[in-house]
């Protein structure tokens, strides 16, 4: 796949047994061997009040990483900025690239405890049959987050995260103050200029993330911005998401055609059934952010297998377990592909988690060399 770079997607996993610093050093080093692998970016996520992730602010993150590899491309994967202003995400930004210039992807998400985006552009055309696109990808049937919002634990981040009585700004609005406050020509309703030290002039490539063809999708095409949308969280609508995208792209100073990137989850060993069995806690791990409970500390294989299923478990989790790309290089290569050419993707983004840091590191180590060769 010439031309088709890879780039990783990191939640920060904690392991069952391990600690929340034990899985920031392991993701430190996978950002060095993701560098010497050749990826071309590192994304941290940003989740809160999970027992099993500790990416909970990507601006630390990344500046801890910056300090520890020297070329690879680093960003958010997305900053969400339903609690946060667009001054202070630009401050931070401008802070990290003040010191790694030119290296860093400012990724925007519209989630925060807000509730998920609801498309407002028509279905993909690309015809899906059967649960497959033409191509063969797996497109499974939509999952409804509808039902998490009635969740005490999504209720309570989303008081936890936000000032008392603060209202989220509207997120095309949002965006357009903080490209404003990038180029250095912000101005306030009543004309009132505003200038972020450090922050204006950063040498940033923005990116906006979404899951659908709603609001993200439109605001990332109208700006002419780099897109990214979500195989691996929500495949059911990653066709929509890319089309709705290219229908609204209009060219701008940053981009003359449409980019995008789509995330998918990969687990790779040295055959087939290797990689099913590191990928065996996947599903327990889903059901847990399924059940809104917040993602659990990722199971042994051992562990994995002990849970009990009951058939609602089951049917929680199958959107994202039947599209997981587990196997051999060769094998998860070929998946690789076959999402790209269905998207139409320029890159793609992988995020993989084992139990054992050596199991995750040599995953991506798999599948660049495979991916080099074809």
């Amino acid at each position: 796949m010439t031309g088709i770079p890879l780039g990783v997607l990191d939640l920060v996993p904690i392991s069952s047994g391990s600690t929340a610093a034990e899985a920031l050093r392991r993701s430190i080093d996978l950002a060095q061997q993701a560098e010497r692998f050749g990826y071309a970016r590192y994304w941290f996520a940003e989740h809160h009040l999970n027992p099993g992730v500790a990416g909970t602010s990507p601006a630390v993150l990344l500046a801890l990483t910056a300090s520890a590899t020297s070329t690879i491309r680093l960003g958010s994967g997305a900053v969400q900025l339903g609690h946060r202003t667009a001054l202070s995400t630009v401050e931070e930004f401008g802070l990290i690239d003040a010191l790694h210039p030119g290296r860093l992807d400012l990724g925007l998400g519209r989630s925060g405890g807000r509730p998920t985006e609801r498309p407002e552009f028509p279905s993909a055309t690309t015809p899906v049959v059967d649960g497959r696109a033409p191509n063969g990808l797996r497109i499974p049937p939509r999952f409804f987050f509808g039902q998490l919002l009635g969740s005490p634990r999504i209720a309570l981040q989303r008081q936890l995260l936000q000032q008392p009585d603060a209202r989220a700004q509207d997120y095309g609005e949002q965006l357009d103050d903080i490209l404003a406050l990038l180029r250095g020509d912000y101005r306030s309703a009543d004309g009132v200029e505003a200038h972020a030290i450090p922050g204006e002039g950063a040498d940033v490539q923005v990116w906006i993330l979404g899951s659908s063809g709603g609001q993200s999708a439109q605001v990332a095409g109208r700006n002419g911005l780099r897109f990214a949308a979500n195989y691996h969280v929500s495949p059911a609508t990653v066709l929509e998401a890319a089309e709705a995208y290219r229908a609204w792209f209009q060219p701008s100073d940053v981009l003359d055609k449409p980019y995008v990137g789509v995330s998918a989850d990969v687990v790779v060993a040295e055959d087939d059934a290797a990689a099913r069995e590191l990928a065996a806690g996947y599903g327990p791990w889903v059901r847990s952010i399924r059940t809104a409970e917040g993602a659990i500390p990722f199971p042994t294989p051992e562990e994995a297998r002990a849970h009990s299923w009951t058939e609602a478990d089951r049917a929680l989790v199958a959107d994202r377990v039947d599209t997981q790309f587990v196997g051999s290089p060769g094998r998860v290569a070929d998946e690789l592909e076959r999402l790209q050419e269905a998207t139409g993707a320029d890159e793609l983004l992988i995020t993989t988690i084992t139990h054992r840091h050596a199991d995750r590191v040599r995953s991506y180590e798999l599948l660049a060399q495979e991916w080099h060769r074809r």
